[in-house]
């Protein structure tokens, strides 16, 4: 391998500082403490060396954060008796190649020696390269391997070749960083940096390419990839992850998604046959499924704050985390107090247990300044350079003996609420609030929804909707095998559909047959098939009717779940209002084949195509069209935020023609309760809710509930919960969630009518009394045996109804989102002239001649022959 030299006086070296930065260990020259500190600082690397001439030199580099210190031989004695306790891996030698006989003698005390040589001599002298063998088979104490490492008087005659052969021989190589560049095409007597860097890796793939694990600063694994000396150049150049795939060339991760990389590192494993990426991910994460790693969830203090981060930006206001944010005395107490319990904590659970709260709040108030763990790691390595010692006693505040027990103590900090995350007792529960007890603001605050960054999400669909419109299915099929890891042939079926691609067991088949039943029978009520004919006046006849839009798509989200109810609840209106095209987006199974009972329903409501795809790119071939997908006329129904940005985006592109048919946000459900509510049903209609995702919006208006009875509702959200197979999910969304006590009904119908939830239910002995007072829904479900499931399934309303607060003046889905109206009107002679002189005037009015003349050439004729 190669260790680059960087003289940090030479300003025309700026530009390589950062490159250089990435690969690790790299030899400064002309360093000092200020120097050092502003590199380590610009860079974020601390693994440089530096050279020293005196010991109290090589003292303050180490102290500045330096790794390693180049010394010269003759030092080296001096150097072990001043700094005894220094470790051999922070110290290098530098000797001439006469001098090799002395340096056995001092190889335990060194990590690595620099020889001053030629090339020549370098690949010849078999006196060096034995040395540099046994030197090398002497590992570190600490671990590691020692390196020799030459320092060549002509560093024009390096070449990518010498690189390799001086690997060979056990040595490695300086290179100054006047010889190298990050251009891939490189000019005579440089080079490239990628390609140095792996001159001597090696691998056995008949492609040439690199396994490389890529993992964040922490070093999570956050996905497996393949990396070219291309994409490795590339990479150094632009410090952002670049890998090289196999099937479509360079790979710049997130361009497309918006999940880029800042790279940190590069190295190799311990043989050379695979590298390290280090990186800071950017975005939803790593996984096209948008998990930050391809190996799942994340979990542990790297979860814990990503959690606080997201809290920071959008938690609601009076949640326990906001107020620690808010308040920093609150912070500051909470701090103290989980110190002393984890310093008077006496088992190994007790001691895990309280040093997880310190943990909890430190990171509170680290994130809270904008402070990151990879800052606090960073930190630990730049003191762990140090090699001089503080005596370590303590502020004289915190080692005074403790009181006798006799001595009355401080009280204890106030009790605090808690944490969003959980309770202390890891219950799952929802936050309380009495709306007699908050501010107009508090309440005005708790109908908020959380802030979504449309305009980043919209940036990251529309360059995946811009190449399936240029593309076609081609892109369909790339995006396909990008992100949900299938490779299809083509991406449309047509109908008829085989009888094989829907084979369901009978109850499945019944079951959707019954919910198909309801639901176009209620919606086939909702047809409006008369002409509507109204004569204004005597001779001028005005009508309306209806007539189907003739080509809709139809989104079916897949991922986590199989939804046939989708399908139905978009496809039975579709079909009733006489679409004559009816096409149907879904992913398709790990396999590559569509879900059955999506199928089945496409079937049964007579549907043209379905497209194996989902996300932006299924959107995008419904809205422009490709070689095997029909463009549409309007695109319907649900999706994540992605899909949600991208029928967004479809809208609004004039040159695609298409309608939507409602904005969208995460699902919500607000729950109306009184003191005659079965509090299992309550809590399994908020849970219902809250399973759908991590986003999922759920309130509880308490009408006058005493507190037993409330108790009795949050025992049951916990049992409950603790059953469900997606009790993770409901451990993020039901802390988010909030209880609001109110005093009386009307209370309860004006927090609920400002709200506008998607679906509302009343828990009510009276329910049907109270539905007319109801101005803003998208779905009632009225008394204590409508749970929102039926509606969701088959008792025949629509399930696809608008979120965020949009049910003020969105309809949910129905006959009519799939028709639109036509008006007509027929005039006599009559009742042309009756009315021609006020259409004249208002013409005259607003200056438009033409129109006035439109009248009054038929006018003069009738009243000519009157």
């Amino acid at each position: 391998m190669f260790i680059a030299s960087l003289d940090v006086a030479d300003a025309t070296l700026s530009s390589l500082k950062k490159p250089i930065g990435y690969l690790g260990s790299a030899l400064i020259e002309n360093a000092n403490v200020e120097t050092m500190t502003q590199l380590i600082r610009e860079t974020g690397s601390t693994l440089y060396w530096a050279r020293a001439n005196t010991v109290e030199e090589a003292v303050s580099l180490w102290d500045a954060g330096v790794y390693k210190i180049v010394l010269p031989l003759a030092n080296l004695q001096d150097l072990q008796q001043e700094c005894s306790g220094v470790a051999a891996e922070r110290i290098v030698v530098e000797a001439s190649v006469a001098q090799l006989s002395n340096l056995p003698a001092v190889g335990d005390a060194v990590s690595a020696v620099i020889i001053n040589t030629s090339i020549n001599e370098a690949l010849s002298n078999d006196i060096l390269h034995d040395f540099a063998q046994q030197f090398a088979k002497n590992l570190l104490k600490t671990g590691g391997v020692r390196q020799t490492i030459v320092q060549v008087d002509n560093a024009s005659d390096i070449t990518l070749d010498t690189i390799a052969k001086l690997q060979s021989r056990s040595l490695d190589v300086i290179i100054p960083a006047s010889r190298l560049t990050t251009a891939w095409e490189t000019e005579k007597d440089k080079i490239n940096i990628g390609e140095a860097f792996l001159a001597t890796a090696t691998t056995d793939r008949s492609d040439g390419l690199f396994t490389t694990m890529v993992v964040d600063e922490r070093k999570t694994a956050l996905g497996l990839v393949y990396s070219s000396k291309q994409s490795v150049s590339e990479s150094i150049r632009l410090g952002q992850g670049v890998y090289q795939s196999r099937k479509h060339g360079l790979w710049y991760k997130g361009a497309t998604s918006g999940a880029t990389q800042s790279l940190k590192h590069i190295a190799f494993d311990c043989d050379g046959d695979a590298l390290l990426f280090v990186v800071e991910q950017h975005g939803a994460g790593f996984c096209h499924f948008n998990t930050r790693t391809c190996f799942g969830a994340d979990t542990g203090l790297g979860a814990l704050q990503r959690t606080l981060q997201s809290r920071k930006e959008s938690a609601p206001e009076g949640s326990y985390t906001a107020r620690l944010f808010n308040d920093a005395d609150l912070l500051r107490a909470k701090i103290m107090e989980e110190a002393e319990e984890l310093c008077d904590a006496k088992d190994k659970e007790e001691v895990a247990w309280e040093a997880a709260d310190l943990i909890y709040f430190a990171l509170t108030k680290c994130v809270s300044h904008g402070v990151t763990l990879e800052d606090i790691e960073a930190n630990l390595d730049k003191k762990a350079r140090k090699v001089t010692r503080r005596p370590g006693n303590a502020k004289p505040k915190w080692s005074e003996p403790k009181k006798e027990a006799s001595q009355p103590a401080p009280a204890p900090a106030p009790a605090a609420a808690p944490a969003p995350a959980a309770s202390s007792n890891g219950k799952i529960e929802m936050m309380k609030y009495s709306l007699n007890e908050i501010s107009e603001q508090k309440r005005a605050d708790l109908l908020l929804r959380p802030i979504i960054d449309s305009q980043e999400i919209i940036g990251r669909v529309t360059p995946i909707m811009k190449d399936v419109r240029e593309r076609g299915d081609a892109a369909v099929l790339d995006f396909t095998a990008k992100f949900d890891r299938v490779q299809l042939s083509t991406p449309t079926i047509k109908a008829p559909f085989p009888e094989s691609m829907m084979q369901l067991d009978p109850a499945t088949k019944a079951a959707i047959d019954q919910a198909y039943e309801n639901i176009y029978k209620f919606h086939d009520a909702q047809m409006d098939r008369e002409t509507l004919v109204v004569e204004t006046m005597p001779g001028v006849v005005c009508s309306r009717f209806a007539r189907p839009i003739e080509k809709v798509g139809l989104y079916v989200p897949g991922g986590t779940a199989v939804l046939p109810s989708t399908t139905l609840m978009l496809g039975i209106p579709a079909k009733v209002a006489g679409c004559s095209e009816i096409v149907i987006a879904s992913p398709p199974r790990s396999d590559g084949t569509a879900v059955p009972e999506v199928v089945y329903v496409a079937h049964k409501v007579g549907a043209t195509h379905i497209v194996l795809a989902g996300g932006a790119q299924a959107v995008a071939a419904m809205a422009y069209g490709t070689q095997t997908v029909p463009k549409v006329d309007k695109i319907c129904g649900p999706g994540n935020q992605y899909v949600t940005a991208a029928k967004m985006v479809a809208q609004n592109d004039t040159s695609c023609l298409v309608s939507i048919d409602m904005p969208a946000g995460p699902s919500e459900v607000l729950v109306i309760a009184d003191k005659t509510c079965n509090p299992a049903y309550v809590a399994s209609d908020l849970l219902s809710q809250a399973e759908h995702g991590v986003d999922s919006q759920v309130v509880l208006l308490a009408v006058d509930l005493s507190d037993e009875l409330l108790a009795k509702i949050e025992d049951q959200i916990h049992t409950q919960a603790m059953a469900l197979p997606r009790v993770d999910i409901v451990r993020q969304s039901i802390p988010k969630s909030y209880t609001l006590k109110v005093k009386t009904m009307e209370e309860a119908v004006k927090f609920s009518n400002d709200y506008a939830p998607e679906h509302l239910i009343l828990h009510l002995d009276d329910a049907p009394d109270l539905v007319p007072h109801i101005n803003n829904a998208g779905s009632i479900f009225v008394g204590h045996y409508s749970p929102e499931s039926m509606g969701d399934y088959a008792s025949g309303t629509n399930h696809t109804l608008p979120t965020y607060g949009y049910s003020r003046m969105y309809s949910g889905v129905n006959t009519l989102t799939f028709v639109k109206h036509i008006t007509s009107q027929q005039l006599t002679a009559d009742g042309l002239n009756r009315l021609g002189d006020t259409v004249m005037r208002l013409a005259e009015v607003e200056g438009l001649e033409a129109h006035r003349n439109a009248v009054a050439i038929r006018v003069a004729d009738i009243r000519k022959t009157a």
